[in-house]
């Protein structure tokens, strides 16, 4: 590519390179060292920076793609190589992960029936979305593409058959797009056309309101384009303050007993972390955490996560008055309350799992008898969310 005249190729790192990501920078610089295209490239330098890269993987391995060589597959299946690492992770939380190869074919069958479409950011994570639901619910592309077969799409699908990612030349596969949409009628145009004028500082003083602190401009710009996301960060440090100044292995894995960090929380004001210890009663569903901070003994109580508590009914697969659940994930929003009378295909309730979400629509007409979760509960694939009255 460099001889026939490309003028600029993307590369990673010696401890990054390869798999799913791009291939070696340096090998690269070196092949085209003291040629007419040499890059002028210190490898010295490159290779200092690989070797603090090299260490720094290591505290993400449990994030990987978990593939040991190249592989032809991704002729067959298309992914991007950034969204491959991410799905496989989706899948794992999922309870995928020994589904894989399955998610692999269902992303090449989503892929056909949307048209062959091109896959980056994000048209490929609802390529990837559709396909987790599709091996969740053990959907075939048959089904997916039967009009008489219901399925309650993932809300990302819905959102780009509606246009508000853009249409591709010679638009959707029109009868797939009347399914996913149920009668809403598409975006004609750019989407950003459609989209209403803001204003800005009302905007602002609602997101401060929600946050109960003022807002940077950078702030408020992530609110207006991710306000769940944003919303749930902010929660998130109000909660437990800025843990981005927590070493990485202190973050994701916590501290051995006996083991002290340096924690920098602002300029010249440093915290040393010492845990000493820690002892569990089981009975309370409780973990005491003796630690040292700055010298001065502290302890901490942390409530254990019990199976037995958190344990919910499943649903009946039989039984049409249940619904349960699909997939695991959270409840994000609940429209319905015991009491109310429903059309089918109203909306019940909102599931996300790993950034897909999913709304759950009622499968057949009737009175709801009772809801069974409530916003922000963690569900497992299966459990019972709602019950239709007889």
């Amino acid at each position: 590519a460099v001889d026939a005249g490309c003028d600029a190729v993307d590369g990673a790192l010696d401890a990054m390179s390869g798999l799913t990501s791009q291939p070696n920078l340096a090998s690269i610089a070196t092949a085209l060292e003291g040629s007419a295209r040499d890059p002028g490239v210190d490898l010295d330098a490159l290779q200092q920076l690989s070797e603090y890269w090299e260490d720094a993987r290591r505290y993400y391995s449990p994030f990987e793609a978990d593939i040991r060589s190249g592989t032809a597959d991704v002729y067959r299946h298309e992914m991007p190589g950034g969204q491959y690492t991410n799905l496989r992770e989706q899948a794992r939380a999922m309870g995928l992960g020994p589904r894989w190869s399955e998610v692999s074919q269902a992303y090449a069958a989503v892929n056909r029936l949307f048209g062959d479409i091109v896959k980056v950011t994000p048209s490929s994570k609802v390529v990837g979305d559709m396909a987790l639901y599709m091996v969740a619910k053990n959907l075939s592309a048959a089904q997916v593409a039967d009009p008489d077969h219901d399925i309650d799409f993932p809300q990302s699908v819905v959102s780009m058959m509606h246009g508000e990612l853009g249409t591709p030349p010679g638009g959707w596969p029109i009868e797939l797009q009347a399914k996913v949409l149920k009668g809403t009628q598409p975006i004609v145009g750019r989407p950003g056309a459609h989209i209403p004028d803001t204003d800005l500082e009302l905007a602002r003083a609602e997101a401060e309101k929600a946050c109960e602190t003022p807002l940077s401009d950078q702030a408020l710009a992530s609110y207006l384009m991710y306000p769940k996301v944003f919303l749930d960060f902010m929660d998130h440090r109000k909660r437990y303050g800025d843990v981005s100044v927590l070493p990485t292995p202190a973050f994701f894995y916590g501290l051995q007993d006996h083991e002290e960090v340096s924690v920098d929380i602002a300029r010249g004001k440093t915290l040393v972390i010492k845990l000493q210890g820690s002892t569990s009663n089981p009975a309370e569903g409780t973990t005491k955490l003796f630690y040292e901070l700055n010298g001065q003994a502290r302890n901490i109580r942390v409530d254990l996560d019990s199976a037995a508590s958190n344990a919910k009914p499943k649903a009946d697969p039989a039984d049409a008055q249940q619904l349960g659940a699909p997939m695991a994930g959270m409840v994000v929003r609940v429209a319905v309350k015991p009491g109310d009378v429903v059309r089918k295909g109203d909306p019940l309730i909102t599931l996300e799992a790993m950034k897909m979400e999913t709304a759950l629509a009622a499968h057949q007409a009737g009175t709801i008898a009772e809801i069974l979760v409530a916003a922000g509960a963690s569900v497992k694939a299966g459990d019972l969310l709602v019950r239709f009255a007889d």
